[in-house]
């Protein structure tokens, strides 16, 4: 199974792929989690670029710097591993590119469907979205060291990408779930854990 999780800044995605990795460890259900940018060899250079707040990276060229690293993601982690038969979940995806170089940097969604449908990626399973008021996130986000390239952006370039993912999870209800990040850590586990469970047994 491929899951993939998407969350609004500050919306605790680390802390529930920890607790996730915990569960599923202690639990024997075998799962190889990854993300994006920045898997593989490749990609680790590709991430450095692009979360550099020191360079000016236009739209495009950002698109298909993430692109470039998604594919080497897929070919060299994400199918080897699935036809493995192990579960895999990555932390951002496909949704990441629609939500930030579209909604976000403006980037058309029609120009972003004619460069990657014909890639032909694996479409995930299921996608959790952990949602949080724009302003509660950057809050919480503020409390990090040091802030990247993408954090820097302005109130309004979340608020778009918000817009995007409450959107497309009213569009792909069987495979999109918005989650309440601001819940209890422990409470936005169960409900995420018991999510994966469902669509485990479903399969």
């Amino acid at each position: 199974m491929f899951i993939t999780l998407e969350g609004s800044e500050g919306a605790g995605k680390s802390t529930l792929i920890d607790s996730l990795k915990e569960y599923f460890k202690k639990n024997k259900i075998e799962f190889h989690f990854t993300r994006e940018p920045g898997a593989t060899k490749e990609g680790q250079i590709l991430r450095e670029i692009l979360l550099n707040k020191a360079i000016e990276i236009d739209p495009y060229t950002e698109t298909f710097l993430l692109l470039a690293d998604r594919l080497q993601h897929v070919s060299k982690i994400i199918i080897p591993t699935l036809a493995e038969n192990i579960n895999v979940i990555s932390d951002r995806y496909i949704d990441s590119t629609y939500a930030y170089q579209g909604a976000g940097r403006g980037i058309s969604l029609e120009y972003l469907d004619q460069i990657i449908k014909p890639l032909n990626l694996p479409v995930p399973d299921i996608t959790l979205y952990l949602d949080l008021p724009v302003e509660e996130g950057l809050k919480r986000a503020k409390h990090r060291d040091d802030l990247d390239r993408f954090e820097e952006e302005d109130i309004k370039f979340f608020e778009r990408i918000r817009s995007f993912y409450l959107e497309q999870a009213k569009k792909n209800p069987n495979r999109f779930f918005i989650i309440d990040s601001s819940k209890d850590k422990e409470e936005v586990f169960e409900i995420s854990k018991n999510l994966i469970l469902d669509k485990l047994n479903e399969t």
